[in-house]
């Protein structure tokens, strides 16, 4: 066994200026008390709610079962991990204190902390892990994002209370920073065992706030734990939180989430509008935080199930016809960065040679759609064999971070090559795309911490795991797969890196994408509002969080 990780102890030195013993009595007096209101300064104020508006409503609270970031916002604070990721990427313990490695990397064997439970009363314990391990992979649990992060796991076994072995079935070099993501969130066994499907609605964990309500597409509610006491190695207080209540408002309207902690009625506000940046710089009353998000850009994937987007030539020209720069800087004023990969700069493996390595042009895109037989009628619409050239052009409502203003501006600029858009935007995602694939292109982007994100949605998929749940790209692609799976459980950083810049390139010279804007996400808050900061993969913290008020 090689030693991976262990608990690290901090000497810390405090270094105090003592007054000189010769004061006057008076002036004693007057430095202890400045002393003493400086100290009262110092500390976090207790008590309070802080009410946090999220652009759109989550899925589901159940880590194991959600499909969206914004979900991630309200249950990181409900459930902790085994691990903790920090912003250099090193792996430091969290419910988990130490862990080893088997020689062949297939097994890790996890020492856990013994003063932790659940907000339920449950005991954390090697069996609550194994639970929720195991929970994930059942077919049952009908998983989200989850069972993609945990892969390649296989089984655990309780060794005792307090240590669990985690089997693989084959090495992972991503497999620590994956058991740092929320979606691996260790669940309480009572509690789920107990609400089943409905434990989304109900959750339990063992993080620093507990869940209280939630109001469909109004507000979700959640108060203090008051015996937490293990906090992750990012907060400064590992205690239970300053706050005594923390309400997430669900304010799908730009100008009302905004405008409502401008006039405080809200102390916070995720994802600022674009035309709004300036003006909150220069609200006294008002703080700009930003954070860059990192994993999978906002991406447009073309559905490689069925014609015409089998063939290479025909996506490559509507990755021409799309002028990325031009959408991204009209609608997003220059607070957008645009991508050029299927990942986010700050992410390992990043390949920068992709930047500003291609770029719009109508004319080659006509001209390999008159190369293909595509020919343009009266109304400027191609035809070829009878049929009119259209693209089914599927988003999402409401319309987050203006995705389904990318869509209009796509329909126009598609126009002038011959291609008819048909937009469909829909709030049942989950059965238009991921039940029935009924798209020609769609838009997505997933925050993650590791490259090995893109096996997930790359990789060729079996017949069985599409007819569970579709795919994004419905594409094959041997060459790809071989690297996605050397990329998995290459432990040499240097050679992972070179696997993964391969896997972008092809996935963008094959035009199996059109990769569009990286996410910066942005909070307005009350400068009344101490202490909110951000984990590395962009997600709010709120351990620190006071009101001063």
């Amino acid at each position: 066994m090689r030693l991976v990780h262990q608990t690290k102890l901090f000497t810390i030195l405090l270094v105090f200026l003592l007054l000189v013993s010769g004061c006057a009595n008076g002036a004693s007096k007057t430095n202890q008390s400045a002393e003493t209101s400086e100290k009262s300064k110092s500390e976090p104020k207790q008590g309070g709610e802080l009410t946090y508006a999220l652009a759109t409503s989550p899925d589901t609270l159940d880590p194991h079962r959600a499909g969206l970031a914004v979900a991630g916002r309200v249950f990181r604070n409900i459930f902790d991990n085994l691990v903790f990721q920090a912003k250099d990427n090193t792996i430091q313990p969290w419910l988990a204190t130490e862990w080893t490695v088997s020689d062949d990397g297939k097994s890790y064997t996890f020492k856990l902390r013994k003063d932790v439970k659940f907000q339920d009363g449950t005991p954390f314990n090697a069996e609550a892990v194994k639970y929720s391990y195991d929970r994930i992979i059942d077919p049952k649990t009908k998983s989200g994002n989850a069972p993609g992060l945990l892969q390649p796991y296989v089984s655990s076994e309780v060794i005792n209370d307090y240590t669990i072995k985690i089997n693989l079935a084959t090495p992972s070099a991503a497999f620590l920073s994956n058991l740092s993501q929320n979606q691996l969130g260790i669940v309480s066994p009572t509690a789920a065992k107990k609400y089943g499907d409905q434990f989304g609605k109900h959750p339990v964990g063992t993080g620093p706030f507990k869940f209280v309500s939630w109001s469909e597409n109004a507000d979700i509610q959640l108060e203090k734990n008051s015996d937490y006491n293990w906090g992750p190695p990012n907060v400064e207080n590992k205690g239970k939180p300053n706050l005594d209540k923390l309400t997430f408002k669900i304010v799908p309207e730009e100008a009302t989430r905004i405008g409502s902690v401008q006039s405080g009625q809200l102390l916070a506000a995720e994802t600022v509008p674009p035309q709004n940046i300036a003006s909150l710089k220069n609200d006294p009353k008002t703080q700009l935080l930003t954070v860059n998000t990192i994993g999978l850009p906002y991406t447009l994937f073309f559905n490689q199930r069925k014609a015409p987007w089998t063939n290479v030539k025909v996506r490559q020209a509507v990755q021409l016809a799309v002028d990325v720069d031009s959408i991204v800087k009209t609608l997003y004023l220059g607070t957008y960065h645009r991508a050029w990969s299927p990942l986010t700069p700050g992410i390992f493996g990043y390949d920068q040679s992709l930047e500003g390595a291609s770029k719009a042009n109508i004319k080659k895109a006509n001209q390999i759609l008159d190369e293909l037989g595509y020919k343009k009628g009266s109304d400027g619409i191609r035809v070829k064999d009878g049929k009119p050239f259209t693209l089914n052009y599927v988003d999402g409502s409401p319309n987050r971070e203006k995705r389904n203003d990318i869509a209009v501006i796509i329909q126009q600029q598609l126009k002038k090559v011959g291609i008819k858009v048909e937009i469909n935007i829909t709030k049942d995602i989950a059965t238009v795309i991921y039940k029935n694939a009924d798209y020609d292109l769609y838009g997505n982007s997933q925050v993650n911490s590791d490259p090995n994100a893109l096996r997930a949605i790359y990789h060729s998929r079996t017949p069985e795991e599409e007819a569970v749940f579709k795919g994004l790209t419905g594409a094959s692609n041997p060459e790809l797969d071989k690297l996605l799976e050397q990329g998995t459980i290459e432990p040499n950083s240097a050679k992972r890196e070179e696997i993964y810049k391969k896997a972008q390139q092809i996935i963008i010279k094959d035009a199996w994408i059109i990769p569009i804007y990286v996410f910066p996400y942005t909070v307005a808050a009350s400068k009344t509002v101490k202490g909110l900061s951000f984990d590395s993969l962009g997600y709010p913290v709120f351990n620190d969080v006071s009101i001063d008020q």
